[in-house]
């Protein structure tokens, strides 16, 4: 599905990189949260495998197709929806008319019955809804177009929290396994149960790339009442109450919850 090779990238000549020698490898199926500090480059890795920017050396190959070149049959079956995004002045029913042809896999009746569960006003004009309705729109779009890759960057800002509800079921129930969601997001527990792979990026490159399943196995997260650490840990983390712990799972049998965050900060302060 998604082959990143020897990727690097910079956007000025005289800076370091951004992305140095990054490798990644994602098969349909998955919905991957990729995760990173400000500035790690989430959102250019993003654009790099969507084909809006351009690699400085390697190459990223969706479906067979390198992404720089942006040939039709790669776009007809990727959609990106952008943190931040200009619509044209129209009516919703005009942008879809507009839009919808351009992907074999359109779905009308998926469309109209996702608007229906963001409870989203019937046609009126873009410019005319809130920017978490756009953003519901935009979302309703991309689920209806069944592109075999979807790209979703920041998705549940602007979000109400039933929004955000809605938003995990029906992603939860659109993919298919020939299907890949990348899901980029500061916002992890508004999306931790829908993710089955984790991808943090660091430093130019991919530190940590796992599936949930085998780090629940390894691991385990627990909360931990009091003021005194636990003996032994991997990453403890102060909350309100006591310590979220994370340590080594030795009786695999027994596995837990996994806590994203506490993941992911254990994997930024190399814990793990």
């Amino acid at each position: 599905m998604i082959k990143v090779n020897e990727l690097s990238f910079g956007y000025r000549k005289k800076q370091a990189p951004l992305f140095d020698s990054l490798n990644l490898e994602l098969q349909s199926g998955t919905i991957c949260g990729i995760l990173g500090k400000n500035g790690a480059g989430k959102t250019t890795l993003l654009r790099l495998i969507a084909g809006v920017l351009f690699p400085a050396e390697g190459n990223v190959l969706v479906n067979g197709f390198s992404s720089g070149e942006r040939r039709v049959d790669m776009l007809a079956d990727l959609f990106y929806v952008q943190e931040e995004y200009i619509f044209p002045d129209v009516s919703m029913d005009t942008y879809v008319s507009l839009n919808s042809s351009f992907y074999p896999g359109w779905s009308a009746e998926k469309f109209q019955e996702i608007l229906l569960e963001f409870e989203l006003p019937a046609n009126k004009r873009i410019k005319e809804l809130s920017f978490g309705q756009k953003k519901k729109f935009l979302i309703a779009f991309a689920l209806a177009t069944n592109c075999k890759l979807l790209i979703l960057d920041e998705p549940t800002n602007g979000m109400d929290i039933p929004s955000k509800t809605i938003f995990r079921k029906v992603v939860a129930s659109s993919l298919s396994e020939d299907q890949c969601i990348l899901i980029s997001t500061h916002q992890v527990k508004d999306v931790a149960n829908l993710l089955d792979r984790i991808v943090v990026i660091e430093g130019g490159r991919v530190i940590f790339n796992q599936d949930l399943f085998q780090i629940s196995k390894d691991y385990r997260f627990e909360f931990y009442p009091g003021s005194t650490k636990p003996a032994e840990f991997l990453y403890a983390e102060q909350v309100p109450g006591g310590y979220m712990v994370m340590t080594k799972n030795e009786a695999q049998n027994q596995n837990t919850e996994v806590d994203i965050e506490i993941l992911f900060n254990a994997v930024i302060s190399k814990s793990i």
